[in-house]
């Protein structure tokens, strides 16, 4: 075959090949939906890939000019990088999984999510507002012992030199609130192989516990101290209980109701989605933990900064887990 033949037979499939490629070396590595249809898709590429190197060894053998070989080297030797890329670095993987992964996974679990969300926060809410109706209903949930402690730390006639706690470095109380925050998110968690009567319990007795706090300190006049303390760093901590909570629901549905798999076998499903959902929650149950040491502790702040601080969180954290990962 001469070789104008042969390029004129080529041509579309270099040039279609050309610009995959070029798409690919893009650094986002999305392909746009425009480009996407002149473009080979991921899985035809190594047809694509194994035609061009063949194309090149009939070139070389038939002793075709310098600038064909050149263009089908050029296609080879880039195809080459693509096709044995190394994989992507462990750092590059983690902050792929925590900006777009692990919101996509919670989202996909929207239904665990919700109801785990109504287990902490309908509690919560509800024993805030009776409080303020009935608040002798505080000693059902508190020991008296354990209220004068709540109320000496919020206190906002005492001196306080950090709000929410009377002593300790922000180290000591960061790696407190790391091991405190853990193992309530792990709890919630593991409680779900109970037959998911676990997470159940677990969410509504911490929606509890935090909504007589709240409602108890707010009632006798504790509230501001309070607020001030909690609105920094419950936007990643009650959050991350809740997306914990959400797979350990997950478990339990998979023993209750594992439709047409075993098991064992719709439990080990369960367990691999739920461990990159706690995963996630424990990273921002850690980053609760930092703002709670170090930010939420300083007293000193006016509320303008207190809870506009604490308004942007919430609306990062919620806007990062709705949107994160999304693709146009």
């Amino acid at each position: 075959m001469r070789q104008d033949d042969f390029q004129r037979r080529h041509e579309a499939e270099w040039a279609a090949l050309d610009e995959w490629l070029a798409l690919r070396s893009r650094p986002s590595r999305k392909l746009r939906s425009q480009d996407a249809e002149a473009a080979f898709g991921d899985l035809e590429f190594a047809r694509a890939y194994r035609r061009v190197c063949q194309q090149l060894a009939i070139a070389e053998r038939r002793g075709y000019s310098g600038v064909v070989l050149e263009r089908l080297r050029m296609l080879v030797h880039r195809g080459h990088l693509v096709l044995y890329r190394p994989p992507a670095l462990r750092l590059q993987a983690a902050l792929s999984f925590v900006a777009s992964g692990f919101p996509r996974l919670v989202r996909a679990e929207w239904r665990a999510m919700a109801i785990s969300a109504l287990l902490l926060f309908a509690p919560m809410l509800a024993m805030i507002a009776l409080l303020q109706w009935r608040p002798e209903l505080v000693g059902s949930v508190f020991e008296p012992a354990q209220l004068a402690e709540l109320e000496g730390m919020y206190d906002p006639d005492a001196p306080h030199g950090k709000l929410g706690r009377e002593s300790g470095s922000d180290l000591r109380m960061f790696g407190y609130y790391v091991y405190n925050n853990v193992s309530i998110g792990f709890r919630t968690y593991a409680s779900g192989l109970l037959a998911g009567i676990g997470p159940v319990f677990v969410l509504m007795m911490n929606g509890t516990l935090i909504g007589t706090a709240a409602g108890h300190l707010t009632a006798i006049g504790h509230g501001g101290p309070f607020w001030r303390f909690v609105v920094g760093h419950s936007a990643p901590e009650l959050l991350a209980i809740v997306i914990a909570g959400g797979a350990g629901l997950g478990l339990g549905m998979a023993l209750l109701a594992p439709g047409r798999l075993t098991r064992s076998r719709a439990l080990a499903q369960a367990g691999a989605v739920g461990a990159k959902l706690v995963l996630g929650a424990f990273a921002m149950l850690m980053f609760a933990a930092f703002i709670e040491a170090y930010w939420s502790s300083i007293g000193s702040l006016p509320d303008s900064v207190k809870f506009g601080s604490g308004a942007l969180i919430w609306l990062a954290m919620l806007g990062w887990l709705a949107l994160g990962g999304r693709t146009r």
